[in-house]
């Protein structure tokens, strides 16, 4: 079977074609039109630009997924079996444009509808072009948006045990990357900045949260206390590598931490990484490192499947296909702050 995905979330344009058989998924086609650039000068995603810019990409990009598929318009309805679509979290505005369109295409070609959760689709990232899973699972999710730990029991069977207080992990990133005069998007910028700095630093930056006994997590203090410093530093510029290096191994140290004390208090047999975040270089070494101490499945999404794409729309809506849940195209509707 054949599924259409398609995802707008925030300032992503994507769609995807993707080709399921019992538990494996294949994906044929993911087009991403990214407007980075296009936000970059505001240091930000503005709501209304990225609603504009996926008014004019939504039906180029379908096209092109159709195409790169071996599919087009008067072959796909007999072709595909459903259609997925991001439904929330995200920007209203942003969402509507996909989900309407979705929503148009159901109707004209008589597809089935799957309604899927942003953060349902970073999980099922993981799913791509993978064996079975071993659960239960301990699944970290890392993104501009979101910080959450999520207990996996089985598919499509989820349970939040930590989220964020304040600043997601990714928000942090940016931030941070703007006091340090980078520019955006930070993740990457703060990453290749800490790569340059070789030795040990001086500088030494809190781990908010990292010894609790729960599992939320708090970045917006760690945010303040490297604004703190750079304000008493006249010569912080030079220092630059070393300031990005130990602002990510703050962050990288209580992620980690957090996520393998929750593998070990829920017995988990594997833990998953996902969402945008995961894409940092030393976060994957880092984790990989410590659940391979105690002997567990890892799992992290290929580079191109960790920022918002359609593929892992397409991977989420298929295991939610295989388990009838279908939504009818005329409830089908926008939740700026629907929950896992």
């Amino acid at each position: 079977m054949k599924i259409l995905a398609i995802e707008t979330s925030c300032d992503e344009t994507a769609a995807a074609v993707a080709q399921g058989r019992g538990n494996n998924l294949e994906i044929i086609s993911n087009i991403v039109s990214s407007q980075i650039k296009i936000h970059k000068k505001y240091g930000g995603v503005v709501p209304e630009v990225a609603a504009r810019e996926h008014v004019l990409n939504i039906i180029p990009v379908i096209d092109q997924a159709l195409t790169t598929a071996g599919l087009n318009k008067k072959n796909a309805k007999h072709e595909l079996s459903a259609i997925a679509v991001t439904a929330g979290p995200g920007l209203i505005t942003s969402l509507m444009i996909g989900l309407e369109t979705a929503k148009t295409l159901s109707y004209v070609w008589k597809l089935p509808i799957i309604s899927v959760n942003h953060i349902e689709g970073h999980l099922y990232s993981n799913f791509i072009d993978r064996e079975r899973t071993k659960f239960p699972a301990i699944i970290l999710t890392v993104s501009g948006g979101h910080t959450q730990l999520v207990l996996m029991k089985n598919h499509l069977s989820y349970k939040t045990i930590g989220e964020t207080r304040d600043d997601a992990a990714g928000e942090a990133f940016d931030k941070a990357a703007q006091l340090l005069g980078l520019g955006y998007p930070g993740g990457p910028l703060i990453s290749k900045q800490a790569e340059k700095f070789k030795g040990k630093a001086s500088i030494q930056l809190p781990r908010p949260m990292m010894d609790s006994k729960n599992y939320e997590f708090s970045f917006s203090g760690l945010k303040t206390a490297l604004l703190y410093m750079v304000q008493k530093d006249k010569n912080y510029k030079k220092r630059i590598p070393e300031y990005a290096y130990a602002f990510q191994e703050a962050v990288v140290d209580v992620l980690v931490a957090k996520t393998i004390r929750a593998a070990k208090q829920y017995k988990a047999k594997t833990v998953m990484l996902a969402g945008g975040v995961a894409a940092n270089k030393r976060l994957r070494e880092r984790l990989s490192e410590e659940v391979k101490k105690l002997k567990l499945d890892f799992r992290m999404p290929e580079i191109k499947y960790t920022t918002d794409n359609a593929a892992m729309i397409a991977s989420a809506g298929y295991f939610k296909f295989k388990a009838k849940k279908t939504t009818p195209w005329r409830k089908l509707k926008v939740d700026p702050n629907l929950e896992l």
